[in-house]
Order: structure tokens, then C-alpha cells, then sequence
């Protein structure tokens, strides 16, 4: 029997699991382009030359399929006044008081940060991505351009692994995220004591 409340529904968590493996790709891939060293994850993706082909596609499919999840989202990822609060009593949230902190809706204020840094550290990737581009691209800036295109590609990327780092380790620390990304589905009681706002407007939305 499903728990009764659906937090995330089918094409959602498809569009969600997507992304998690063309992060994983994309950034081993490049990773092996990164540092001499790490070259040997090149044989991953068949060698030196494919790789250097398949990373920049499998960043823009990566942007391409988040970006339908910010269409999806961003309404629920809005930073608020009332997040101020919960920003406020970061000590209850890190020592796991939840009783003490305000109401949350869809996502807490961690959440909605997490969102839009995400956002902006895909969209510096796009951006560099296409400017060191070079099979397509690099040969329509100057060398500075190109130089600096590396830099920020380089830092933004730094920033979206331990971006991703964190939100793997938040979704393994609140007990069933990890669950409503796989199945869908939350209990009343876990909605209820994590998201409280969402879950009364999900049970009046019922009645």
C-alpha cells in the first residue's frame, strides 16, 4: 500500500534521474579533461578523443533537462520573507530541532538556496561551455575570452559538485527524501513533521 500523499509524480523523478547520470558523466568526463592525472577516466567514455566529443553534448543535454525542472519548480523555489527565520535558527536545523523552527512548505529556505545556486552554476557552464567550444565555437572569441571562459567553467563546476555533494548528504539525512525521489510518494506523517505548510494545503487540496 502507497503512502498517501504524492510528492513527486513519474516524469518528474524520470527528468529528475536523468540529470543525476549526465552529471555523473559530464563531470567524470570532465574531470579526465581537467588535470593529466585524472586522464585515465577518459577510458570510460572510450578513450581521450570521445571523450573530449561526448562531455560538452552531455553538459548541454544536462542543462537541457534540468532546465525543464526549473520550469517545473521555481514557483515552489521562490526565497521569501518569512525563510528569513528559518535561515535565522540554522542551529536547530543542523542539531535537528524541527519542532522549534517555523512552518515549511514545498522546500525549506536550504532547499530553495540550493536551487538557484544550482541554476546559476548551469548557466555559467552553458555559457563558458559554449565559449571553449572549440570544435564549433572557441575559433569566434579572442584568446582572453576563451582563457576566462576556462576559468569561470573550471569554478563553476568546483561550485556544483560540492553543490551536489551537499544535497546528497541532506537527502540521506532527512530519513525518506531519498524514498519520495524514488517512489513518489510520502507518508502524512513525514510531510507533516518536514513541510508542513505543503502538507495542509496538499490535504485541503484533497478535501
Amino acid at each position: 500500500m502507497k503512502p498517501e500523499i504524492q510528492r513527486y509524480n513519474a516524469n518528474e523523478r524520470t527528468n529528475h534521474w536523468i540529470v543525476a547520470i549526465l552529471f555523473f558523466m559530464a563531470g567524470l568526463s570532465g574531470l579526465a579533461l581537467f588535470h593529466p592525472a585524472l586522464f585515465p577516466l577518459s577510458s570510460l567514455f572510450g578513450g581521450g578523443t570521445w571523450t573530449r566529443i561526448l562531455h560538452p553534448f552531455m553538459g548541454v543535454a544536462m542543462f537541457l533537462f534540468f532546465a525543464f525542472l526549473v520550469i517545473r519548480f521555481w514557483r515552489h523555489n521562490k526565497i521569501g520573507r518569512e525563510d528569513a527565520q528559518w535561515l535565522k535558527q540554522i542551529n536547530d536545523v543542523l542539531n535537528n530541532r524541527e519542532e522549534k523552527l517555523p512552518p515549511i512548505d514545498k522546500y525549506n529556505p536550504g532547499q530553495k538556496i540550493l536551487f538557484w545556486v544550482l541554476l546559476a552554476c548551469m548557466l555559467i557552464l552553458l555559457v563558458s561551455g559554449v565559449v571553449i567550444w572549440r570544435q564549433y565555437f572557441a575559433h569566434l572569441f579572442p584568446i582572453p575570452v576563451i582563457r576566462l571562459g576556462a576559468l569561470a567553467h573550471a569554478v563553476a563546476a568546483f561550485v556544483l559538485v560540492l553543490s551536489i555533494i551537499v544535497h546528497i548528504y541532506a537527502g540521506i539525512w532527512i530519513k525518506g527524501s531519498v524514498t519520495a525521489m524514488m517512489t513518489g510518494w510520502v507518508s502524512r506523517a513525514w510531510a507533516k513533521k518536514h513541510h508542513s505548510l505543503w502538507y495542509e494545503k496538499v490535504t485541503r487540496e484533497k478535501k
